[in-house]
């Protein structure tokens, strides 16, 4: 005796291949949204106690990035400036501005701005500021055109992908170390030749590959083994 119509097998099946389906696009969903701006903030601007404008600031003053983050070249974090710092100039322009009152409150008081950060990796990845100087790495290679933010946004992901594309290939970045603040740094071409040391580069991978040996950096299976990173 037959309990079930025939219909009933194709309808198993056609809901065996619905669930895979939807179970598929959830998950491609879920991929999508955790690569997404939402969950990476990727050119997105963060709230802030004062609107600072790297924009105003280092394009439009030329203020070198040093100024403000002093231990750059030689600690793992670039350094968040001190209320001071603000008010070497601003105690002398701006001196009445609403819009600077907190940054005044914070130096009268002694407390500091709660600034948000930015570019913030997880705890679970270490990152060395002074390394990445170092070796050649320019600012707005991963932070972006700092110069052309009137907010501060992380310009990438920040996805250990992104680190890794990089870290994979260090020729196609590395630029001289006089060239590491230069937020207007062009890579060497045919038209546009880079001289170091006596030599003339007219393209990027032979120059990286230069300063590869120049800058002693590691090996890229150092640079991409996961003990570098995630220590």
């Amino acid at each position: 005796m037959q309990i079930f119509h025939r219909s009933s097998n194709a309808i198993a099946r056609a809901s065996i291949l619905a669930v895979a389906l939807i179970a598929g696009l959830a998950l491609y969903v879920i991929l999508e949204l955790d690569r997404s701006p939402y969950v990476t903030y990727e050119k997105v601007a963060r709230p802030q106690p004062v609107p600072f404008s790297h924009q105003h600031h280092v394009a439009g003053l030329g203020i070198d990035c040093r100024y403000c983050h002093t231990s750059v070249e030689n600690s793992n974090f670039a350094g968040i400036p001190p209320t001071k710092t603000c008010m070497n100039c601003h105690s002398q322009i701006w001196t009445n501005a609403a819009l600077l009152e907190p940054v005044r409150d914070s130096f009268r008081t002694g407390h500091s701005l709660v600034w948000t950060r930015v570019n913030d990796l997880p705890d679970y990845v270490y990152f060395n500021h002074s390394i990445h100087i170092n070796k050649g790495v320019g600012c707005n290679t991963c932070h972006g055109p700092v110069d052309r933010m009137p907010l501060m946004y992380n310009n990438a992901s920040l996805r250990m992908e992104w680190c890794l594309d990089c870290h994979r290939a260090p020729d196609k970045y590395l630029r001289p170390r006089d060239q590491v603040f230069n937020m207007r740094y062009q890579q060497p071409s045919n038209d546009q030749p880079l001289s170091l040391d006596g030599q003339e580069f007219t393209d990027q991978r032979t120059l990286g590959k230069y300063l590869i040996q120049k800058h002693n950096l590691r090996t890229v299976a150092d640079i991409t083994s996961c003990s570098t990173c995630h220590r």
